[in-house]
């Protein structure tokens, strides 16, 4: 594969005339790392390279580059190609709370808000906070005589399909939501922009070590980028590498979505759905999520299986049934969201990270100094990239990560074919 620098169609994301009166809750704001080297005056900045382009490997470049490092990102397809341009971009600050995920989700939630702040991201990205509700829906109330919608308060105005069981599960202080792909190429176009940043689209071959440290990764069509430190950010791809294979397993769930266009966007809240879904003639219930976009679009996404994660992120295609479904859902949820109604821009799947423990896999690579990985968030990847990003950067730069404490995380946890 012939390896270049990012495209600017890349580089510079275009703006979609988002306002900018996103509300910000009392949550406490992690500023990012000031743009103040960790590397003294007069010395020369550590060479990190970050294989892999999804939102935890560009928030890990940014974060570095920010810290002073010099960065180069390697991508194989394109940046924010996979889970990280395809996620739904929901964001909750205390949702995680009572797990292993718990302290890292907080402060990337925080971090999130800092962010938008720095780059504009009500405009550039679609950030925002809106409120958050669980409905019920039922597929025979809907077909059955006589049935109403709901004229319940709590249930916004577009939600015009029969439905109970309305709860506030979120509010303006503790959930978000932003256009996944568009924060992920945002983040890197200013990691590029304003602290120099290296992309090169090619292929990573192999990882070299010499004498227990990391010295260079190469990359297929014979180029070798050397290294002080390399930061392994691949995915569901991880176990392609047997240098981390030999470790842990990351596997891949397959997740679908559909993202509509309706004709009257306005009518469209900023509430995000959560949904406990009964088919009809007694189907498997199913738990759907909604999530309207300040672009105008509406993002459904559900229908999740394990899967074999392809070789090519670009060739992954949604199952034509899980499509189906989602489609019903849809106007099962809002005559706004029916065909005719509303156009289908985009019928897709994803496959996200998934460890053996449900635990991220975050830390240097046993027996490999300045190898480090970071892997495994599952469903809250965009949630969880920021706080992700900075720690790793602290991590490789500091010796240390001070945003979040990371022992939880580590990859020397699966020494011995067991969790430590």
């Amino acid at each position: 594969m012939t390896v270049r620098s990012l495209s600017p169609s890349v580089a510079h994301p275009p703006s979609f005339g988002i306002s900018r009166n996103s509300r910000i809750s009392a949550v406490t704001l992690i500023r990012s790392s000031s743009s103040a080297s960790s590397t003294m005056e007069g010395q020369q900045p550590k060479r990190v390279v970050v294989c892999g382009g999804g939102v935890i490997g560009v928030c890990t470049a940014y974060f570095l580059a920010k810290k002073g490092a010099a960065v180069t990102l390697i991508e194989k397809s394109s940046v924010a190609c996979a889970a990280s341009g395809k996620a739904g971009g929901f964001l909750a600050f205390d949702w995680c709370d009572g797990g292993a995920v718990s302290k890292l989700a907080r402060a990337s939630f925080n971090l999130h808000r800092s962010l938008a702040q720095e780059l504009d991201g009500p405009r550039s990205y679609g950030y925002r906070p809106l409120d958050t509700i669980s409905l019920s829906i039922n597929e025979e109330q809907r077909h059955s005589a006589g049935s109403t919608p709901s004229s319940n308060p709590a249930i916004p105005s577009w939600v015009d399909r029969p439905c109970r069981n309305p709860r506030t599960i979120g509010t303006t202080a503790t959930t978000a939501q932003v256009h996944p792909q568009l924060f992920t190429r945002t983040l890197l176009s200013a990691a590029v922009d304003k602290h120099g940043v290296e992309v090169v689209i090619g292929k990573m071959e192999s990882v070299e070590v010499e004498g227990g440290r990391v010295v260079s990764v190469a990359l297929q069509g014979g180029r070798v980028v050397g290294a002080e430190a390399v930061v392994l950010t691949l995915g569901p791809w991880s176990s392609r590498l047997p240098l981390l294979s030999s470790l842990f397993r990351v596997s891949g769930l397959k997740a679908h979505s559909i993202v509509l266009e309706p004709k009257e966007p306005d009518a469209i809240t900023p509430h995000a759905l959560f949904l406990s879904y009964y088919p009809s003639h007694g189907g498997e219930p199913m738990d759907p999520e909604v999530y309207p976009r300040p672009t105008g679009e509406v993002y459904i996404c559900g229908m999740s299986a394990d899967a074999e994660v392809p070789d090519d992120p670009e060739s992954i295609v949604g199952d034509p049934e899980s499509i189906r479904t989602l489609k019903r859902v849809a106007g099962n949820v809002s005559s706004h969201l029916v065909e005719g109604e509303a156009r289908v821009k985009a019928e897709q799947a994803c496959f996200l990270p998934c460890t053996d423990d449900g635990v991220p896999i975050i830390g240097e690579v046993p027996g490999v100094k300045g190898c480090y990985v970071a892997t495994g968030h599952s469903c809250w990847g965009i949630l969880n990239g920021p706080a992700t990003g900075a720690a790793v950067a602290e991590l490789v730069l500091d010796g240390c990560a001070s945003i979040v404490d990371l022992t939880v995380f580590s990859p020397s946890r699966f020494v011995g074919g067991r969790r430590r």
